[in-house]
């Protein structure tokens, strides 16, 4: 049986290599025949979102409390990462009609 310091280094080491950082998760939203896909989705700060427009035109998604701001030209995608957590209402500029809404958790 250990005792003392080497038992402590022992027993502190295998606490750290038990540990496991979070990882961010990639999420991806889809513009799609004038939709917005999915309508409702939910991440975490740190977080990715990958814009992907799929339609032969623009769309922006654009967040009503100015969080963010992302324009896709026809056919493009961008990346965009979550900074702070709340529930972010956000629509397409080009087409106010497109509507979603993003919920970030801390």
């Amino acid at each position: 049986m250990m005792s003392g310091r080497p038992f402590s280094l022992a027993v502190a080491l295998l606490c750290a290599a038990m540990v496991v950082p979070a990882q961010a998760a990639t999420i991806e939203i889809t513009m799609e025949n004038l939709e917005i896909s999915p309508a409702e989705i939910s991440a975490k700060v740190g977080d990715s979102i990958v814009w992907i427009n799929k339609d032969v035109f623009a769309h922006t998604a654009t967040a009503k409390t100015g969080d963010f701001d992302v324009t896709l030209p026809p056919k493009k995608s961008a990346i965009s990462v979550l900074k702070k957590a709340g529930t972010i209402d956000y629509y397409c500029r080009y087409h106010p009609n497109m509507k979603a809404t993003l919920k970030v958790e801390p």
